[in-house]
């Protein structure tokens, strides 16, 4: 009667797994091989094969990793410092807050603080610089981005920071070994699985920014979210938006593969502790 009522137990979340992660997956699949006419065709994923599509391609994976790459070098420092704090959790509330306010506000908050009449602008004028293009910027766009991201980075390093465990630091420096060499050979490896997860969190969603690249960029930047967003929107070709987020879940799952952590390994670690 147990196993039974484990089984029914599970209904839901495999309903739930069926309906919001299957169907929409094959949807998109189904749809990426019509062309506009609604006949079945692999043209689309041919023409993703162009150098235009290359390009675009390369061009979101430079910026998701230069938005992750700054996303980490200020998160990791940052999440160290809350764990060391008295009032820590309190302090990490303070930096998820932000994440809970609506994208777009925070997005003409953003133009309104970089504009040509912006208070940045208006301090680079007081003290004799005289106003700089800041916004329709690759600056304004990273920055922004990295600012979105942030928190996504600090909450799974934090947790990871925290559940680590004082005494192998302790033990570490009683070997000799150096502040340095203690967080490149203790605390990096004893945390990785935390910094991946991080990486997780912001380099999949930066791959398919659009309203940012938009609004912040000034469609300087293009990625394939915003080719998904022309496509669906503007060209109306639902096929070739369709083949091109087929390839973003495909790149999706091969992120989460590579940067998926591995339980020999945390039981491993679980018995070193």
């Amino acid at each position: 009667m147990k196993n039974k009522g484990g089984v029914f137990s599970l209904i839901p979340y495999y309903a739930w797994v069926v309906l919001f992660v299957v169907a929409p997956i094959l949807l998109v699949l189904y749809y990426s091989m019509l062309d506009l006419d609604g006949h079945f065709t692999l043209e689309n994923y041919k023409n993703f094969f162009t150098s235009v599509y290359f390009e675009m391609t390369l061009s979101s994976f430079w910026y998701a990793f230069l938005i992750t790459l700054f996303s980490l070098l200020v998160s990791y420092p940052a999440a160290y410092l809350i764990t060391k704090l008295k009032h820590k959790q309190l302090w990490l509330i303070l930096i998820i807050i932000p994440s809970w306010v609506n994208l777009l506000l925070k997005t003409y908050a953003f133009i309104g603080i970089f504009g040509n009449k912006g208070p940045i602008n208006a301090f680079l004028a007081a003290i004799g610089i005289g106003e700089q293009q800041i916004l329709f910027t690759n600056f304004s766009f990273i920055f922004v981005s990295v600012y979105i991201f942030i928190p996504f980075m600090i909450l799974p390093i934090f947790n990871a920071l925290d559940k680590l465990n004082p005494a192998l630091i302790d033990a570490a420096r009683d070997l000799g070994a150096s502040r340095i060499t203690t967080f490149r050979r203790v605390i990096i490896p004893l945390t990785m699985n935390g910094i991946k997860a991080g990486v997780q969190a912001v380099f999949i969603p930066a791959l398919s920014l659009f309203m940012i690249t938009r609004l912040i960029a000034g469609n300087k930047v293009i990625t394939l979210g915003t080719a998904i967003e022309q496509q669906f929107l503007v060209a109306q070709n639902w096929g070739m938006g369709s083949t091109i987020a087929v390839f973003l879940i495909i790149v999706m799952f091969i992120i989460m593969f590579l940067t998926g952590s591995k339980e020999k390994g945390e039981t491993q670690n679980g018995k070193t502790k």
